[in-house]
């Protein structure tokens, strides 16, 4: 007898444009005429982690501009190569962290589910570039051992979806984890992390829209975005859609050098976010992860530049410094 299969899902748009992504340093060169002006690392750091880049994102890059603040974000140089003995694989501890598989509890009533280890673009100073995603993935055959885990600790409140990107994957699995998460009633809260509105808001589906709407969960989105720059075109639709069906959006970036480590940067994506309805939230001191060691801006410069930021904004448009240290309670509050 031959085994009954299940029907292929068509591919939506997003996904289509997700496997499309731009993973060759040329390309994305080629396109923004830079081939002759920019170099990017080759070797087995690249093998390891490679380029990602929707074309989405490629497309609000400036096009002859070498210090794009979107390119670099992205785009792997040779820096990556240098070893900062003050720079390693695990910078925040996740490894310790790890309760059942991919369930981490650092704090107090919160636990936050690596649902994937799939992004839509790979950002050169990502904190979890070399954690072991093959080890921790709680919706394989050890969904059951996390879901006993969540249900016996009443003390959990909120879970965190994260990965990788959480919005990585498909409605169908969205909806059926949300679903059961949602049978765990001292469970209150749902807080997903995700690029994706940012860098392929096409991912921002009715489907997805409509699993939001129909969960129990009071639902908070944290987008990650580190510049003005991100923030146009189809992005604002994205985020309307997320904000007209009552998710609360929060924003948490990361100072980066070159990037966004001016006053007039930080200030322009305060206000650009609260133009789309999104809280600045969170601007995080680089966490020291082996490989990102150039994006690094001192905590001296970035408590200036809170403090200068704070004078001409009003407070609520004011990002929290903050930096994420193994072992202590919550976050700590720099400025």
């Amino acid at each position: 007898m031959i085994p009954q299969t299940q029907p292929l899902v068509p591919k939506q748009a997003w996904q289509i444009a997700l496997s499309n992504a731009i993973n060759d340093p040329e390309t994305l060169l080629s396109q923004l005429g830079l081939k002759d002006k920019l170099e990017a690392i080759d070797g087995e750091i690249l093998k390891q982690f490679p380029l990602r880049v929707p074309q989405t994102y490629a497309n609000k890059m400036r096009y002859g501009d070498v210090n794009d603040p979107l390119l670099r974000q992205v785009f792997p140089l040779s820096d990556e190569g240098k070893i900062d003995t003050d720079f390693v694989s695990d910078p925040v501890g996740d490894k310790l962290a790890i309760t059942s598989p991919g369930l981490l509890q650092k704090y107090h009533g919160r636990a936050l589910l690596l649902t994937t280890g799939a992004c839509a673009i790979h950002c050169r100073y990502c904190f979890r570039r070399h954690f072991p995603y093959g080890d921790s993935n709680p919706l394989a055959s050890q969904w059951q051992q996390t879901m006993t885990t969540l249900k016996q600790d009443t003390s959990i409140k909120e879970i965190i979806l994260s990965g990788g990107d959480p919005l990585s994957l498909s409605d169908t699995k969205l909806e059926g984890l949300i679903t059961e998460l949602g049978t765990i009633s001292h469970i209150k809260r749902l807080r997903i992390h995700s690029r994706l509105p940012v860098v392929l808001p096409g991912r921002v589906t009715q489907s997805l829209l409509e699993t939001l709407m129909n969960s129990r969960f009071q639902i908070v989105m944290v987008i990650h975005a580190n510049h003005a720059n991100e923030l146009v075109d189809d992005v604002i639709p994205a985020l309307k859609a997320l904000t007209d069906i009552n998710v609360q959006l929060l924003n948490q970036s990361v100072l980066l050098k070159d990037i966004n480590d001016t006053v007039v940067d930080l200030i322009n994506l305060s206000e650009r976010l609260s133009e789309l309805n999104v809280m600045p939230y969170y601007l995080h001191l680089l966490d020291p992860v082996q490989g990102a060691g150039h994006f690094d801006v001192a905590e001296s410069i970035g408590i200036s530049l809170i403090q200068q930021v704070r004078k001409q904004l009003s407070g609520y448009l004011v990002p929290r410094l903050v930096r994420e240290q193994q072992g202590q309670a919550s976050k700590t509050i720099i400025c």
